[in-house]
């Protein structure tokens, strides 16, 4: 198993330093943000559309990163409904509704010993049209980093994922949130 994840990082890593393309990866609920979910109690909530009033696209070292979802707000969106999801916290009917707007979304895996990136999100609760939780998240991350491009770029890349995990992480920790979607 450990082989496979070397190869993943490997095949990263190459492509990087030939110029290619870059996806990030594939939104892993975090079992914490689960958790949290679960101790809110008997809550539902669907997750709507999410917009973005920030640049749409990342780049780590010169090299685009793409959302594996299409954008980067339905990035967020379908890290929300995931871990909804796996804590049995998605409504699929109802009138609790989840929406947002990326305010703020960047990445640097410039640097040669620190890798940062910070994202803002407003979100927005509404029960039946009436908006019952109004708030702005941001959180700032940061990693170790290398010189090494073929260091770097993986490690900016996961960075970028324990970002999001993090602002969610934000989202359910605020007991206004957990409070509307009751």
């Amino acid at each position: 198993m450990k082989s496979f994840a070397s190869l993943g990082v490997m095949v990263v890593a190459v492509a990087a330093l030939s110029g290619c393309a870059l996806t990030a990866p594939v939104y892993s609920p975090s079992m914490d943000n689960v958790s949290a979910l679960n101790n809110m109690g008997d809550v539902k909530a669907k997750v709507g559309e999410f917009a973005s009033t920030s640049p749409t696209t990342l780049s780590i070292r010169g090299n685009p990163m793409s959302s594996p979802v299409g954008n980067y707000d339905a990035y967020l969106a379908d890290a929300l409904r995931k871990e909804l999801s796996l804590a049995n916290k998605l409504a699929l009917n109802g009138d609790t509704l989840v929406t947002g707007n990326l305010v703020k979304n960047e990445l640097d895996g410039s640097g040669f010993s620190t890798g940062t990136a910070s994202i803002s999100a407003h979100f927005v609760v509404t029960k039946g049209g009436v908006a019952v939780y109004d708030g702005v998240k941001t959180v700032d991350n940061s990693w170790e980093s290398s010189f090494v491009g073929a260091t770097a770029i993986p490690a900016a890349i996961n960075g970028y994922h324990s970002t999001v995990q993090k602002l969610l992480a934000s989202l359910y920790a605020d007991p206004d949130f957990a409070k509307a979607i009751k």
